[in-house]
């Protein structure tokens, strides 16, 4: 069942087992509140256990770009695209955030960004590869985020 993330009333339906449930509902609403500036985009997640084409195809790229396979459990995804730009996400249990960004027309645009809810240690998977940039959000707290360019097609 598809669930509309509301940035306004920040809500954890979906996201209860993660032990760092309210910061993780808050990235989740952080970007949700981007879609709806930026593009006019309702942002929807659907919980991964319905989801597995999306989980197959993020973890395709996460495995074949930089060998990196996540132990933590993914909880909801998103899959949607907005001008010429497709868009998914992950949010797992440990509280972190994965999104591909593939714009259809710019390669050298195509990425994989990480984004870390407050309170979460970086995950070991990312620890040595990843250097992390803060972001304040008034929905998230301290938000650490970093990202890679995808050379290959997918």
């Amino acid at each position: 069942m598809s669930y509309i993330v509301d940035f306004k009333n920040v809500s954890m339906v979906g996201l209860e087992s993660s032990p760092v449930v309210e910061a993780l509902a808050g990235l989740r609403a952080h970007e949700a509140r981007y879609f709806m500036s930026k593009y006019k985009h309702k942002f929807t997640v659907v919980p991964a256990s319905e989801s597995q084409e999306t989980l197959d195809y993020v973890n395709r790229i996460l495995k074949e770009e930089r060998d990196i396979e996540f132990a933590a459990k993914p909880l909801e995804t998103s899959h949607f695209q907005v001008e010429n730009i497709k868009f998914t996400y992950v949010f797992y249990e440990d509280g972190i955030a994965v999104n591909v960004m593939y714009p259809e027309d710019n390669p050298k645009k195509r990425a994989v960004g990480f984004k870390l809810s407050e309170e979460m240690e970086i995950p070991k998977e990312l620890e040595e590869k990843f250097k992390f940039a803060r972001q304040k959000s008034k929905l998230a707290g301290t938000i650490r985020g970093s990202f890679f360019v995808i050379k290959g097609e997918y």
